[in-house]
C-alpha cells in the first residue's frame, strides 16, 4: 500500500492523456498568508524545470527537455521556419504548449494551485508517435533509471533539496 499524496510531494505523477495531447503537472503553488507564495517544482520527465532566473526576476516557462526537443525536431522539423524572404514563422506541425492552473483542496485543509503544461499536437499521427516514444516519461517513470533522464540537474549530487533548488535557480 502506498502513502496518500501529500501537498508537499514533488515526485512525478502520470500525465493526463487527451485525444491529441496531454496535461502535465509541473508546479504546485502554496499561498500562505501575507508572504510571497512558495513553489514546489514537480519532478516530471518531459519538460524542463520551469523556473528561469532573468534580469527582471524569476519567470516560469513550459519548455521540453533537450532529448524531447531533439526527437520533436527529428519528427516534425524545427519549431521555427523561414519563408522566402527570410522571415521566421512558427512551424505549424509543432505542438502548442500553454499553462493551465487549478486549485486543489487537500484533506489536511491545505489549498494549493497546481500548474500544468498543456500540450496539444496538431495531428493525431504526431501525437501517437510522441505518446509511443515518451510513454514511460508521460507516466512519470524513467525508462533508464541511471541516466538522469527527465531532470535538468541530477539530484544525487546535492545534500539537500534547498541546495538543489538554489543551484537550479542560479543555472537557469
Amino acid at each position: 500500500m502506498t502513502a496518500p499524496l501529500q501537498p508537499t510531494a514533488i515526485h512525478a505523477v502520470p500525465a493526463e492523456l487527451c485525444e491529441c495531447g496531454f496535461r502535465l503537472l509541473m508546479i504546485r503553488q502554496f499561498n500562505v498568508g501575507a508572504v510571497p507564495p512558495a513553489f514546489a517544482i514537480i519532478d516530471q520527465r518531459v519538460m524542463r524545470m520551469p523556473q528561469r532566473l532573468g534580469r527582471h526576476g524569476v519567470s516560469f516557462a513550459a519548455t521540453f527537455l533537450p532529448e524531447v526537443m531533439s526527437w520533436l525536431i527529428d519528427h516534425l522539423g524545427r519549431p521555427s521556419l523561414h519563408d522566402e524572404s527570410g522571415r521566421s514563422y512558427r512551424n505549424p506541425r509543432w505542438p502548442v504548449v500553454c499553462w493551465h492552473d487549478q486549485e486543489r483542496y487537500w484533506p489536511s485543509g491545505a489549498v494549493t494551485v497546481e500548474w500544468f503544461a498543456e500540450v496539444a499536437f496538431q495531428d493525431h499521427a504526431s501525437w501517437m508517435a510522441f505518446r509511443t516514444r515518451w510513454h514511460e516519461s508521460l507516466m512519470g517513470r524513467n525508462a533508464d533509471a541511471d541516466s538522469g533522464l527527465g531532470e535538468a540537474y541530477a539530484r544525487e549530487s546535492h545534500d539537500t533539496e534547498k541546495e538543489f533548488a538554489d543551484e537550479a535557480f542560479q543555472q537557469a
